[in-house]
């Protein structure tokens, strides 16, 4: 069998196996899962509101999100997808999508069809496990967005994000946490984040102008992630990251963030 870094399916199997160990069996079974890719633009719809989709798309590159549109046409961006995740596993058991998925960047998806996702979840329980702990870490991360934008100021909701995607780039082994390029567009981390395109323009040109980032194009630099965490109100403890994936100097609480690591 080829090695595993040179199958389509692999960036899943590296994903589940972060939840939970899997065996030979168990990740030989998963590259097998039938499957087909599909090559998609940026901005291109991956699903809409209301659809049935027949297969759950697993991003082999690029990256997507996933939101609701309100009456008055305003968009909130939920959360934000990348290679190794199942951007919509909940539709395997819902059956009817009730938020859009869209491509912010171009990518390339793997359609695995629903009916597999569900016979390999019960097949094999750690898979179903590692699956259940995909879903239940994705809710923690909405909970954390609903607090960036229900009770932390601009300033604050900003310095947040830029916290969290520098973590997950770096174990998604797409960035480093002290440099990495800022996959959405200043539009778009407004409507993730609740605000205007100007108000996060100027909030990113204050982090930079106090000192917590630096900034060239889309390349975010961070010097000092104590410094960064703190005003940010970062604790990483919500995306449940082991302790061996965490980059050297990461805050994990608040009393880490009180002093240097030593």
């Amino acid at each position: 069998m080829p090695s595993t870094s040179d199958l389509v399916l692999a960036p899943l199997v590296r994903k589940l196996e972060h939840w939970h160990p899997l065996d030979e069996a168990e990740r030989r079974a998963l590259l097998s899962l039938p499957h087909s890719t599909r090559d998609l633009a940026a901005n291109q719809v991956v699903i809409w509101d209301g659809d049935r989709p027949q297969h759950t798309c697993l991003l082999i590159s690029g990256f997507a999100i996933r939101h609701k549109l309100a009456g008055n046409g305003g968009r909130q961006i939920m959360s934000i997808h990348m290679k190794g995740d199942l951007v919509d596993l909940q539709n395997s058991l819902l059956g009817s999508a009730d938020h859009n998925v869209q491509m912010i960047t171009a990518g390339t998806l793997a359609l695995i069809p629903v009916q597999a996702i569900r016979e390999i979840a019960f097949k094999y329980p750690a898979i179903g496990m590692a699956m259940w702990y995909e879903t239940l870490v994705e809710a923690s991360i909405f909970r954390e967005w609903i607090l960036n934008i229900g009770r932390r100021d601009a300033f604050t909701a900003v310095a947040h994000l830029l916290c969290e995607f520098a973590l997950r780039l770096e174990v998604a082994e797409l960035g480093e946490s002290v440099n990495y390029e800022l996959p959405f567009t200043q539009e778009q981390l407004a409507d993730a984040a609740s605000l205007t395109s100007v108000h996060v323009n100027r909030t990113l040109m204050r982090l930079e102008e106090e000192g917590h980032i630096r900034r060239s194009k889309r390349t975010i630099q961070i010097d000092d992630w104590q410094k960064l965490a703190k005003v940010a109100d970062f604790e990483p403890r919500y995306l449940h990251l082991h302790r061996a994936d965490m980059p050297p100097g990461i805050p994990t609480t608040l009393a880490d963030r009180e002093q240097p690591t030593g």
